[in-house]
């Protein structure tokens, strides 16, 4: 099949990567436009995982007040270099993270951070809950894990649904501005400030 320079312009505009990489992927593809830009991704998220390990030192603290001045966050991420994180793309995550934490109150940033006494007193509640309800032995570790994993889901910003877009967790669009950027980007910490909590 041939692929048209409108092929690689319209797949170019849907997942910013580069002209050449658009081509490649839509000819592996054979034009097929979903599968092209699936092969974008697991290219970005291969080269994200390769990232993932450099130092990130530099970056902004982005702030968000909503409306009505009740509610206000702040946020540090981190990229690699002053020049990243002057770029709009990365400018925009920032604000958009600090607009997640005001709308989704995370607690942590990531599973790890939390406190493990804290994840031991959730186990040991979830497991007293369903040993009163009733349920079987051997399935109550899995129903544990699982409400665990909706905890993670509440309570930390990485594995928060992202508030633009339901269907993306806050971490994959981090992967995608670490794939769209070419730098490693994490978020070192938040702070989030409500009137009269």
């Amino acid at each position: 099949m041939e692929i048209t320079a409108t092929m690689v312009k319209e797949l170019r505009a849907q997942t910013n990567a580069g002209v050449l990489d658009c081509r490649k992927a839509l000819q592996e593809a054979n034009g097929d436009f979903d599968k092209a830009a699936a092969i974008l991704r697991e290219k970005g998220l291969v080269a994200a995982a390769k990232k993932a390990e450099r130092e990130a030192t530099e970056g902004l603290i982005g702030h968000y007040v909503h409306h009505g001045a009740k509610v206000a966050a702040l946020v540090e991420v981190n990229c690699e270099t002053d020049f990243v994180a002057r770029t709009k793309d990365f400018q925009e995550l920032v604000h958009d993270l600090a607009m997640q934490v005001v709308a989704a109150s995370p607690q942590y940033v990531s599973p790890a951070d939390i406190p493990s006494e804290v994840l031991e007193e959730k186990k040991a509640a979830y497991r007293q809950e369903m040993l009163s309800e009733g349920k079987p032995e051997h399935i109550i570790d899995r129903i544990v894990e699982g409400k665990l994993a909706k905890f993670y889901q509440e309570a930390c910003l990485l594995e928060q649904p992202f508030i633009k877009d339901q269907d993306v967790l806050v971490k994959d669009l981090i992967t995608s501005y670490i794939a769209k950027l070419g730098e490693n980007i994490q978020v070192r910490r938040f702070v989030r400030f409500e009137v009269g909590s």
